[in-house]
């Protein structure tokens, strides 16, 4: 591929190759490549599918004059001086920015330099993704010389995309590709210092990777850390959490960043929505598309990562449409990013710990921070969790060599080292085949002795067939062994009665399917197992509705669900017909 810079003049498009980078397709700076030791791309593999289109290889698509003269009518005109920052990282991503003359550029927040050779100009607009959620800009941006630009603001700009689809996908497109640009590249305001040796920073570490926030980690005393600490005035020697040059984060939490980046934020006391999705799993996102598609005002609260369990996925090769496969995290970043543009709402990390039928048919929510909603209806999508297994010092190690995900972040932790993998369903089988790639060796442990009954055919079968693995049945795990990080485990084989001690930095642990649904104890009826009854079970005409009128169970945590991901998603597109026929009864 040829280096080059497209931009635009006077309405012509004019190519200048150059040797330090290209701006073309999306007319982006995030476009900019630049070499593998300063900007790694190891954030997916090239054959899977991802969260967007390439921006190296789009080819622009500018928007249409009827476009422009539609946001004219709502926008208003505003000139920026040369020097003078358009945002800033944090700043609420209100208003949608379109360059009708001038030039802007993306600046980096700890040495307020030029970030990239190119910049947007003409034609070109200022917005990323969180624009969809009323997130925050994560990055400066500023003018390079006197400009101006037409802004509209966020809700009428969301307005037009969906009275205009072809400009929606125009939009939607490039900021998705933007988003994998930054993911790919990692430049971000928001950086981590110090992850492999700071328990919280590595929690942040992982709330990011799963919930697609773009950040950059640089191992505590490495030239970049102290490079930023020493900008930030900050001790070189310290883990940190940095957001922009002047906001260092203390007692780091993932609930502390998501506000910063404003995928967690304050609800109108008692705001009332048309339906409460309570899961941001595979069904909670197929309901809040559907929800938001059929103008339900829907709110989906999460408390990990948009995804679930199925997010933590590394591969998924039988979900129809996808025959390269897809992780589970890109695929419902799709979902989200759908849902987010008819309307729908998602705040994470947020727990619902209470609900409560009012008078009316209302329902109220109450959260883990007090705070309360209300709803003319609930979808109860938690999906289940992994057990915790009884071993001695697990709690321990939980975050420190004790895993229930294996994504990037985790990955890092494993390379060229011995890997235990505790499981023998279809997530334990995805975790093994993406762990080897980073692992000198993978052992998965199955209690049972077989696979045959708990994953798919192809995939046990590729798991038997790499050198790489090695899978050990009648095992089990009884001890873990480490001082402030996990160093070894115990190895039990049933079958002969024998232990062996096996040195590793990281188990993981996939077995185990446990509902989450004690906080809805005596509002709807559950299994011995704690899973939710529904449809014939106790009464009901929908397979979907609970014993309470008004409450519905999708996915996972429904009793005799099938636990995959297709079913969840087809059951959390249909459950919203059952909402609609609610609501409005």
């Amino acid at each position: 591929m040829l280096d080059g810079e497209q931009c635009h003049s006077r309405g012509k498009v004019i190519i200048r190759v150059q040797n330090q980078g290209l701006r073309g397709a999306a007319g982006d700076p995030h476009l900019i490549l630049a070499s593998s030791a300063t900007l790694p791309l190891t954030y997916r593999e090239n054959d899977l599918e991802t969260i967007g289109r390439d921006l190296t290889e789009m080819q622009r698509v500018p928007l249409a004059q009827s476009h422009v003269a539609a946001m004219r009518n709502v926008g208003r005109v505003v000139s920026y001086a040369a020097g003078t920052f358009l945002v800033q990282p944090g700043d609420p991503a209100d208003r949608f920015v379109y360059v009708e003359e001038g030039e802007i550029e993306v600046v980096n927040p700890f040495t307020q330099e030029r970030f990239f050779p190119s910049t947007l100009g003409p034609t070109q607009f200022m917005a990323e993704i969180a624009f969809l959620s009323g997130g925050t800009w994560s990055m400066p941006m500023r003018a390079v010389r006197d400009t101006r630009a037409l802004e509209v603001p966020r809700q009428e700009m969301l307005r037009l995309m969906s009275q205009i689809p072809e400009m929606s996908d125009i939009i939607i497109t490039v900021l998705a590709a933007r988003r994998r640009r930054q993911l790919e590249v990692r430049n971000s305001a928001l950086v981590l210092i110090g992850e492999e040796i700071d328990r919280n920073v590595r929690r942040i570490a992982e709330f990011a990777s799963r919930n697609h926030l773009p950040h950059s980690s640089y191992p505590l005393a490495s030239p970049e850390a102290t490079r930023i600490a020493t900008s930030c005035a900050i001790p070189t020697d310290r883990p940190a959490v940095i957001f922009g040059r002047d906001r260092v984060v203390p007692d780091p939490t993932p609930d502390k960043i998501a506000r910063l980046l404003g995928v967690n934020y304050d609800l109108a006391d008692e705001e009332a929505f048309d339906v409460l999705i309570v899961g941001g799993g595979p069904a909670g996102v197929a309901a809040g598309v559907y929800a938001g598609a059929e103008g339900l005002s829907a709110l989906v609260v999460e408390d990990t990562a948009i995804g679930g369990q199925a997010g933590t996925s590394s591969r998924i090769e039988n979900y129809m449409g996808f025959p390269t496969g897809i992780s589970g995290a890109d695929l419902l970043w799709r979902g989200e990013v759908q849902a987010m543009k008819f309307g729908t709402r998602f705040v994470t990390p947020r727990r619902v710990t209470q609900l409560e039928r009012l008078e009316g048919a209302q329902f109220c929510a109450t959260f883990d921070s007090g705070q309360r909603v209300r709803a003319g209806a609930a979808v109860i999508a938690t999906g289940v969790q992994y057990r915790r297994l009884p071993i001695d010092r697990l709690v321990e190690f939980e975050g420190a060599g004790a895993y229930y995900a294996a994504t990037e972040a985790e990955a890092r932790y494993c390379k060229n080292a011995e890997v235990i993998i505790i499981g023998g369903g279809n997530s334990a089988g995805q975790a093994a085949m993406f762990l080897s790639r980073a692992a000198r060796h993978v052992r998965l442990l199955v209690r049972g002795t077989s696979l045959a009954s708990s994953m798919s055919s192809y995939l046990s079968s590729r798991l038997e067939a790499d050198p790489a693995i090695t899978i050990e049945y009648n095992a089990e795990v009884v001890a873990l062994h480490g001082a402030e990080r996990l160093e070894a485990v115990t190895i039990r084989d049933a079958r002969h009665g024998t232990n062996r001690t096996i040195p590793t930095c990281a188990v993981f642990i996939m077995v185990g399917a446990e509902p989450n649904t004690a906080w809805l104890a005596g509002l709807v009826e559950l299994d011995r197992k704690g899973f939710i009854l529904t449809g014939a079970a106790v009464r009901a005409d929908s397979p979907f509705a609970t014993s309470c009128p008004g409450i519905f169970a999708v996915g996972d945590v429904r009793a005799g669900s099938v636990k995959r991901v297709a079913s969840s998603v087809g059951e959390g597109s249909v459950v919203i017909s059952k909402v609609w026929e609610h609501l409005n009864g």
